[in-house]
């Protein structure tokens, strides 16, 4: 009996026009981070980070955040708003912080590992419009959100949604982010990043993942669900809403993602050692807060210094110091032991060649620079004013590119195809060999967008562009949605939840 050939059985299963994509995989990096700085220049960061919390301190404009920091051991200006921090009592409470932990997914394969040589590929969160090639840049609605929310847990490639890629602005400002958390729990199985502004957004976003994960706020304390961006106000700056944010995400053990927004020289010094040490300082007073309010809660240094445009003013993004300072935030997070998040971005307003470069120049610095997650890894344009359907697509290409690089390739007498050479001989070629046969299908990395034909070929065939190709495969991947299941029960209690918060009940918290 001849037995079936199990790799023709899987060439006659393919389906024509199917997107190669990679499995869905936690990206690690198995090459040590670039350094930028000597370890003598990173301490001298650290030391001055120190000096400008200790003789500066911060303006916190939140009592009891405050209080807080009064009661731990810092000086306390309630006329001046100013704390200021003994560098021991900083030092001491950033160590408490976890180097590592893991964080959870409604699908439990889809769980995540943050620390160590693990990464997390999170797609765009925050911006205030949307655009496509066919209606430009514009308000996004809710159902246009829910389109985007489905290709992010359609590409394989992103672990984690980045907390609302766009505002829906056609529902109520004062509640839309319950119809976030709700699209976001039913159209994902994946993780999920929730709303840090200020406490309410918080205390919803605990409640209702609790209710899709079928335990209470309690239960995510030591088993966290979340991680959440708190920035501060640089220069040297907290306020009301993001210290709210922080200290209950802190108190239910949740991860807080302290990230100072140090343009150098708007916001901060206009020299990256001067950019990198305002960083610095915020960060660690940010997640001192952290573990003032739990000791042990998971937390996270957020590194996103860049420089602006001196002619104009305007940010700039994926430029060579934002690179720089990407990979020194590393060095300055691993010297105390912290996670360390990054960012893809780029200043481009068109999914064109700037945004292109740009985002593989802000990705490599993250990426090298030993990011544990990188954020805005897919879809972020025109500095953080706009998701993109199209640069959604292009960042995934962008980021299966980077996890492919990041696989070493194997050095065995297999691979070292010493048969084959001696089979072909001089002069001759490698396309029939048995050696490329068994290997032709799975050998090189299959792009999402690039196109390989050669020009007549790419004429005869439409001339279709990079963008144009990425406006195909979305809407492919719309049509091809399956959305994940889930319990009836669970969706009717989370839709029960979310109407009655919208009528104002806060007794169900």
């Amino acid at each position: 009996m001849t037995r079936a050939n199990p790799r023709r059985r899987e060439r006659a299963q393919r389906t024509p026009g199917a997107l190669q994509q990679r499995p869905w995989k936690q990206f690690t990096l198995p090459y040590r981070p670039i350094e930028v700085l000597s370890a003598d220049q990173v301490e001298a960061i650290h030391q001055t980070a120190l000096t400008i919390l200790e003789e500066i301190g911060m303006k916190v404009l939140e009592p009891r955040a405050r209080t807080l920091y009064g009661a731990a051991g810092a000086s306390v200006d309630e006329g001046e708003l100013q704390v200021r921090f003994d560098r021991a009592m900083i030092t001491g409470l950033v160590a408490k912080a976890p180097a590592e932990f893991s964080l959870r997914a409604r699908n439990p394969a889809r769980n995540v590992r943050v620390g160590g040589r693990h990464a997390i590929f999170s797609s765009v969160g925050g911006p205030a419009y949307v655009s496509d090639l066919e209606r430009g840049r514009r308000a996004g609605t809710y159902a246009e959100m829910c389109d985007y929310l489905k290709l992010i847990q359609s590409l394989d490639i992103l672990h984690q949604e980045g907390g609302g890629p766009f505002e829906p602005l056609d529902l109520p400002a004062e509640t839309r982010h319950l119809d976030l958390y709700y699209a976001e729990i039913t159209l994902l199985d994946k993780n999920w990043q929730p709303q840090g502004l200020g406490a309410e957004r918080a205390l919803d976003a605990l409640e209702m993942a609790a209710i899709s994960l079928g335990t209470t706020r309690e239960g995510l304390i030591d088993d966290p669900v979340f991680t959440c961006v708190i920035n501060t106000n640089s220069p040297l700056q907290l306020d009301i809403p993001m210290a709210e944010g922080l200290m209950t995400f802190a108190e239910h053990g949740q991860c807080v993602i302290v990230t100072p927004f140090t343009l150098a020289g708007a916001m901060s010094p206009v020299t990256l050692a001067g950019a990198l040490a305002q960083q610095h300082g915020e960060a660690l007073a940010g997640i001192a807060l952290t573990q003032i309010v739990r000791p042990g809660a998971p937390a996270m240094y957020g590194g996103f210094t860049s420089n602006v445009d001196m002619k104009s003013g305007a940010p700039a993004f994926g430029t060579p110091e934002y690179a720089q300072a990407a990979q020194a935030s590393g060095q300055l997070a691993r010297l105390i032991g912290m996670p360390f998040r990054s960012s893809n971005v780029t200043a481009a307003n068109d999914v064109d060649a700037q945004a292109a470069y740009e985002s593989m120049m802000a990705l490599w610095g993250s990426i090298m620079g030993g990011a544990h997650l990188v954020l805005h890894a897919a879809g972020w344009l025109g500095g953080g004013l706009t998701a993109s359907f199209e640069k959604l697509i292009l960042d995934a290409d962008l980021l299966q590119m980077m996890a492919a690089y990041c696989e070493p390739f194997q050095v065995t007498p297999e691979t070292l195809a010493l048969d084959a050479v001696r089979e072909v001989g001089p002069a001759g070629h490698y396309f029939g060999t048995a050696h490329t046969l068994q290997r032709y299908e799975t050998a090189f990395y299959q792009p999402l967008i690039s196109n390989w034909d050669n020009h007549d070929t790419w004429i005869e065939r439409g001339r279709e562009t990079a963008p144009l190709k990425a406006n195909r495969i979305w809407k492919q991947m719309l049509k091809e949605y399956e959305q994940p299941p889930i319990d009836p029960a669970v969706d009717e209690a989370l839709r029960d939840y979310m109407e009655r918060r919208k009528r104002g009940d806060s007794s169900i918290r």
